[in-house]
């Protein structure tokens, strides 16, 4: 009856294996297709000469030759102006939600608007901010108007990340620090943070890449030039969705290429935000873990 019963939880694992391994499979095939064809179609444009440092202005789009420095110039603009308000907003509040607001109706209100924040279809985020910037203050549509849509968007995500990296933290090292006679304050800042810190920029590495690869904001807020603008206030800037939407209105094969090619360009830029992300926490880790020995 043993080996009986050994042998049905045998086949139950292997069946269970197999069935695991094969949606995995389903998930990752069309992923890896999708990047297999953004290369194989955009590789060239990315060893072109003049494309990290050419822009469109004054050049044909029905010929060869320019580059896409005015669109990557223009997303580190908006990836900047993102970050430097979603990134403590999101980390400050899930911190609220976190270690202060347990059992409290404020925390319960953050949580249900942070929830609809996340789902709002970035056209809708889009448009308040167009009455709002444009319509009810007057202002002009700028990259600064497009960023504020943009921070809508990955606001949810940081707060979201944080939030499941900090309640990874196991209570015995904050009771820890309480027993030592530290703050609250400062066991955050010192001890939670810290231990959380890889996975929350990994988080905001992800809802980075979900704000800049947002077209909406963009055709909305932000109109496409072909020129380099660094003015974040005032006047239009490209950026690459933009950059790929303006080349493909083009029937010519110059412009197919570069739309591929600001597409591998994008993919690019989010994967080494995200191995620098992974690197710098794998190297704060490893000294923690010496000094731990």
């Amino acid at each position: 009856m043993s080996a009986a019963v050994s042998v049905r939880r045998k086949a139950a694992d292997l069946v269970a294996r197999a069935w695991v391994t094969a949606c995995a499979a389903v998930a990752v095939v069309p992923l890896v297709w999708v990047l297999f064809v953004v290369v194989r179609e955009g590789g060239h444009a990315l060893v072109a000469q003049g494309w990290f440092s050419h822009s469109m202005y004054a050049v044909d789009s029905a010929e060869a030759g320019g580059g896409a420095y005015h669109a990557i110039a223009g997303t580190a603009i908006l990836g900047v102006l993102c970050s430097l308000v979603a990134v403590p907003l999101g980390v400050l509040t899930a911190v609220y939600l976190v270690e202060y607001g347990q059992r409290s109706r404020l925390a319960a209100v953050t949580t249900f608007l942070v929830d609809i924040l996340a789902g709002v279809p970035s056209i809708v985020a889009t448009l308040f901010v167009f009455v709002l910037w444009v319509l009810v203050i007057g202002l002009p549509t700028s990259a600064f108007a497009a960023a504020v849509a943009l921070v809508l968007l990955m606001t949810p995500l940081v707060v979201r990340s944080t939030e499941e990296m900090l309640r990874v933290v196991p209570d015995h090292l904050r009771e820890a620090s309480y027993a030592l006679g530290i703050t609250k304050a400062r066991t955050i800042v010192r001890v939670v943070l810290p231990i959380a810190r890889p996975g929350i920029a990994t988080g905001v590495m992800l809802a980075l890449a979900r704000a800049l690869g947002e077209s909406a904001p963009l055709l909305v807020l932000l109109p496409y030039s072909s020129a380099i603008n660094f003015d974040p206030l005032q006047g239009n800037m490209a950026s690459l969705p933009s950059f790929m939407l303006d080349q493909q209105l083009i029937s010519a094969q110059a412009g197919v290429d570069r739309m591929w090619g600001a597409a591998l360009t994008l993919i690019v830029m989010i994967a080494a935000l995200i191995a620098l992300a992974a690197l710098a926490g794998a190297r704060r880790q490893k000294p923690a873990r010496q000094k731990g020995k």
